[in-house]
C-alpha cells in the first residue's frame, strides 16, 4: 500500500482532504506517467462519489465523467468534464440543489469544471447538434448514482455514432483540417500545441472516434506509445508553470525535458515530433479509409440498379498494373499478386517511385509487408534502385507523403542508414518551417522544379536530398555533411566522379548565397574564391540550382528577388572565370554618367545631392517574363567629410528603408570643376511597408543630421521604446569578427547581431568613432538576425594589419553590446 493510499483511507469527502491528497499524488516522483493520471481521475472519482452521496442524491440521477475525464486521462491541470444525468422524474430544484452541491466544492478548491445537467433525451438531442459534445459522450464512464442510467446512455449515443457515421465523420474530419489550418502541424512547431495542432491528442481522440464507428481503424503499432508521450508532456507542462497549457513555449521547455528525465530540450522536442508523426501519418492512413469507404458505399446502390438488382453483387475489382510488381487498386498503390519482395530488393524503392509518379498513396499495408519481407539492397546499389531513387526525388509535391510511408515503416533509415540522426530533429532558428529531415525532402521537392536548368538533374535531386545531413553530427554542418554524402552517393551507386560533385555540393551549398549577400562582387578576391572552390561550371550550375531550392525551402524569409538577383550575379562572374574571362579591376572602374552628374552638382551647391530609382532582378532565361523589381536604388553625392556613414544610414531608419548594400567611393572631379573630392554612396534600400518616401525628404533631413540639428540616435531610441520586445525572449550578443576573404581592397570585419532599426547607423558611429574608412557596406538579414559585412581600410586606402583589425572588431562589439 502507498503512502498516498495509507494517507488518503482516513480522509472525508471535503475539499480539504482531496487536496492534501491531490498535492500529494503529484508530487510522487515514484509514480509518473498513465500510473499517474488512473490515479489521480480514481482520487477525483472518490472525492466527487462522496459529493454525490453526501447530496442524498433523488433516484434516477448519476453522476458521469466524459471527454478526457471519462478516459481517465486527468492531467495535473486538467478541467474536470462532468455530467450530471437524471431521468426527468425528480423534482427541478432538487436537481438543481444537488449541481450546486457538487460544483460548488469544486469551483472552491480552482479546478477548472466543464459541467452539464441533462436528461438521456437531452444529451442525445444535443450530441446530434454539437460534434463535441457527441465525442465526449463517446467516453461516458459512471462516477455514482445509477449506472443502469449511464449504461443506456452510452449504448444508446454508441448506436448513434454508428448509425449517423456516413454523416458525422466527415463533419469530424472538417472540423480536424480546420483545426489544422488554424494551428499548424505539430512536428514541425518550435512552440506546440500538444493538444490542438495537428498530429496531437485531438487528433488521437478523433482516430478513436473513427475506430468506435466501426467504420475504419487506425494503424496502431506505436500509436498508444505515441500518444502517451504526448500525455506525459502535457503533465510535466502542467507541473512545470502550475497552468493549464498545452502550449510548449520555448523558456518551458528545458524545464519540462527535466521533469520528464531528458536530456535537454532537444531531445524532449524531438520525441514530441516523433509522436506527432506517427499520430499525423495513423490519421492520414484513417481518413483516406474512411473516405474510400463511404464513396463505395455510396456507389453500391447505383451498381446495384446497373445489374438489375441483384443482391450481393460486388463491384469488380480493377488493377492498374504501374510498373513491375507494382499495381493501383482502389485509388492506392498496392503490390501485385506476384510481387516477391523477398527476392525483389529493389521493389520498395519501385513501388514508392510508381506512386509518386502516379500521384497516389502508398498502401500502408504494402509498406508494412516491404518493410517485413523485402530482401536487402546490395551496396553498391544496383543502377535500377539508384534510377528509382531518383524518380521518387523528381516527383515533386507528391513526394513527400510517400516519402512519410516509407518512414513510418523504418524504410528510409533501412535504405539511408544516416538518416535517423536527422529524423524529427528540431531547427530553432526561427527562419526554418521544418525538422532537419523534412527540409531536405522539401528541398528535394523544389529541386525537381529546377531540374530542367542543369545538366545533372539525378545529382541535383541527390544532393538537395543530403545537403544538411550533417546536422545530426557536432561541428560545421557542412564539412560533417561532405564526408556523409560522399558515403551516401558511393552507397547509392554513383561513381567516383559523381560521388565527388555530390559531396562538393552538400559542403558548399551554403556558398553562393552567403557571398553574395555578405561579400563585395566587384572584389576579384570575392569572386576567384568561389570560382576555386567550386572548380567546373558543371558544380556550379548544380550549387545555383541546389541554392534556390534550399532557400525555397525553408521559409519566407530565406528566398526573395533580392536574394536571387545576387546570387545570379555572382554566379555569372564566376562562370566567366571558370571560362577563363578575366576579372576587371575595380579600382580602374569609372563612376556611371548618373554619378558623376550628381558629384558635379554637389561640388557646385556644396550640399548632399540624391536620386532614387527601381532595380529589377535578372531572369533566369532570356523566354523568361520580365523579373520584378528587388529594391532601390539610392544614390548620394555629397562633399567628403565626417560622419556621412552613420548619418545615411540613420536618415534611411528613421524613414523606415531596410539597407541591403551600400558602395562608398571618393570620386576626384576635373579641377576646373573645383577643388576636392565628392563622396559617392550607392545604396539598395527596400520600404518596410507602405511607399518610399520622397527625395526631397530624405535630402532634407540628411542635411540635418549632417549639420547636428537633427538628433538621430534620440529619435531612434523613442521608436525603439514604443515597441518594447517580447517577454521570455533575449538576444544573444552581438558577434564581430574578421573574416578571412583574402581581399586585396579592404579589411573584411563582419558583423553578427540582433536585427534593429538603427543598426547600420550604430555600426557607422562606431567606425567613424576608430578613424577607418568604409568602402563598402553588405546587409543579409535572416529572421531577427543581421549579418552585415563591412569593408573597412585605413584613411589612406590601405588595408589595416592584424592587430589593428582585431582591436577594431572589439571595439564594434563593445560599441553594438
Amino acid at each position: 500500500m502507498t503512502s498516498l493510499e495509507v494517507s488518503t483511507q482516513n480522509e472525508d469527502a471535503g475539499p480539504g482532504g482531496y487536496a492534501a491528497a491531490r498535492l500529494l499524488l503529484l508530487h510522487e516522483k515514484e509514480r509518473s506517467g498513465p500510473p499517474r493520471r488512473t490515479a489521480l481521475a480514481r482520487l477525483t472519482d472518490d472525492w466527487l462519489a462522496g459529493l454525490f452521496a453526501a447530496a442524498a442524491p433523488p433516484r434516477g440521477t448519476a453522476l458521469v465523467a466524459v471527454g478526457g475525464y471519462g478516459r481517465s486521462e486527468l492531467s495535473p491541470r486538467s478541467d474536470l468534464d462532468i455530467l450530471l444525468l437524471h431521468d426527468g422524474t425528480a423534482d427541478q430544484a432538487a436537481i438543481a440543489a444537488l449541481a450546486d452541491r457538487i460544483w460548488y466544492p469544486v469551483w472552491d478548491l480552482g479546478l477548472a469544471l466543464d459541467h452539464s445537467v441533462r436528461t438521456p433525451a437531452e444529451a442525445r438531442t444535443t450530441a446530434a447538434e454539437d460534434l463535441k459534445v457527441h465525442l465526449g459522450l463517446l467516453d461516458a464512464r459512471p462516477l455514482a448514482g445509477d449506472a443502469g442510467l449511464v449504461a443506456a446512455l452510452r449504448t444508446t449515443v454508441l448506436a448513434d455514432w454508428r448509425n449517423q457515421a456516413p454523416r458525422r465523420l466527415p463533419e469530424l474530419d472538417e472540423l480536424c483540417r480546420e483545426r489544422a489550418e488554424r494551428t499548424g502541424e505539430l512536428q514541425f512547431l518550435l512552440e506546440p500545441d500538444l493538444k490542438e495542432a495537428r498530429g496531437g491528442l485531438r487528433d488521437a481522440q478523433a482516430l478513436r472516434a473513427v475506430a468506435a464507428s466501426w467504420l475504419a481503424d487506425a494503424p496502431r503499432e506505436g500509436l498508444d506509445r505515441a500518444r502517451r508521450r504526448l500525455l506525459d508532456t502535457r503533465d510535466a507542462l502542467h507541473l512545470t508553470t502550475g497552468r493549464a497549457t498545452d502550449r510548449l513555449a520555448l523558456q518551458e521547455q528545458d524545464a519540462v525535458a527535466a521533469e520528464l528525465g531528458l536530456l535537454d530540450a532537444d531531445t524532449l522536442l524531438r520525441e514530441v515530433y516523433e509522436a506527432a508523426r506517427t499520430i499525423s501519418y495513423a490519421t492520414d492512413v484513417t481518413w483516406r479509409e474512411v473516405n474510400r469507404v463511404l464513396k463505395a458505399r455510396s456507389a453500391r446502390p447505383r451498381l446495384r440498379s446497373l445489374l438489375g438488382g441483384r443482391s450481393g453483387a460486388k463491384p469488380p475489382v480493377e488493377r492498374t498494373p504501374l510498373a513491375e510488381g507494382v499495381v493501383e487498386m482502389d485509388g492506392e498503390v498496392v503490390l501485385a499478386r506476384t510481387a516477391r519482395p523477398e527476392r525483389d530488393p529493389v521493389l520498395p524503392l519501385r513501388a514508392a517511385a510508381a506512386a509518386a509518379q502516379s500521384g497516389l498513396p502508398l498502401s500502408p499495408h504494402a509498406v508494412r509487408r516491404l518493410a517485413a519481407t523485402a530482401k536487402p539492397l546490395p551496396v553498391p546499389w544496383p543502377a535500377e534502385a539508384r534510377e528509382e531513387l531518383v524518380t521518387l526525388l523528381g516527383a515533386g509535391e507528391a513526394t513527400v507523403p510517400v516519402w512519410e510511408a516509407l518512414e513510418a515503416e523504418g524504410i528510409v533509415t533501412r535504405l539511408l542508414p544516416d538518416w535517423e540522426r536527422v529524423r524529427c530533429r528540431p531547427q530553432r532558428n526561427p527562419v526554418h518551417t521544418w525538422t532537419v529531415d523534412r527540409h531536405l525532402v522539401e528541398t528535394a521537392v523544389r529541386a525537381a522544379s529546377l531540374t530542367r536548368r542543369v545538366g545533372r538533374p539525378d545529382l541535383l535531386l541527390v544532393a538537395a536530398l543530403l545537403h544538411d545531413i550533417g546536422k545530426g553530427w557536432p561541428g560545421d554542418h557542412s564539412v560533417a555533411g561532405e564526408t556523409i554524402a560522399r558515403d551516401l552517393a558511393a552507397r547509392v551507386g554513383f561513381d567516383r566522379t559523381d560521388t565527388a560533385t555530390v559531396a562538393t555540393a552538400v559542403r558548399h551549398h551554403l556558398l553562393l548565397v552567403e557571398t553574395a549577400t555578405r561579400r563585395d562582387l566587384d572584389d576579384p578576391a570575392t569572386v576567384q574564391t568561389v570560382a576555386t572552390a567550386v572548380g567546373t561550371l558543371g558544380t556550379l550550375e548544380l550549387l545555383h540550382a541546389l541554392t534556390e531550392a534550399d532557400a525555397l525551402a525553408t521559409g519566407p524569409a530565406a528566398w526573395s528577388s533580392w536574394r536571387a538577383s545576387l546570387v545570379a550575379d555572382l554566379v555569372k562572374r564566376v562562370a566567366g572565370v571558370l571560362a577563363g574571362e578575366p576579372l576587371p579591376d575595380p579600382e580602374a572602374a569609372a563612376p556611371s554618367a548618373e554619378q558623376e552628374r550628381l558629384a558635379i552638382e554637389a561640388l557646385r551647391t556644396g550640399e548632399p545631392v540624391l536620386a532614387l530609382h527601381a532595380r529589377d532582378g535578372h531572369a533566369a532565361d532570356p523566354g523568361e517574363p520580365a523579373p520584378e523589381p528587388v529594391g532601390v536604388e539610392l544614390v548620394i553625392a555629397l562633399p567628403d567629410q565626417p560622419g556621412v556613414l552613420p548619418a545615411v544610414a540613420g536618415v534611411l531608419a528613421l524613414h523606415r528603408l531596410t539597407v541591403r548594400a551600400a558602395d562608398l567611393r571618393a570620386v576626384d572631379l576635373p579641377t576646373g570643376l573645383g577643388s576636392g573630392s565628392v563622396l559617392v554612396l550607392d545604396w539598395r534600400v527596400a520600404a518596410e511597408y507602405g511607399s518610399l518616401p520622397e527625395a526631397a525628404r530624405l535630402r532634407a533631413d540628411l542635411v540635418r543630421a549632417l549639420d547636428g540639428s537633427l538628433d538621430i540616435p534620440a529619435r531612434l531610441a523613442e521608436r525603439e521604446a514604443a515597441y518594447p520586445r517580447r517577454r521570455g525572449l533575449t538576444a544573444p550578443p552581438p558577434r564581430v569578427t574578421v573574416a578571412a576573404a583574402d581581399s586585396r581592397l579592404a579589411t573584411v570585419i563582419e558583423v553578427r547581431a540582433q536585427d534593429a532599426p538603427g543598426l547600420l547607423h550604430r555600426i557607422g558611429r562606431a567606425l567613424e568613432g576608430a578613424a577607418v574608412r568604409v568602402r563598402s557596406a553588405h546587409v543579409s538579414t535572416l529572421g531577427a538576425n543581421a549579418v552585415d559585412t563591412l569593408y573597412v581600410t585605413r584613411p589612406d586606402g590601405s588595408l589595416l594589419p592584424p592587430e589593428e583589425a582585431v582591436d577594431l572588431a572589439r571595439t564594434l562589439e563593445t560599441a553594438l553590446g
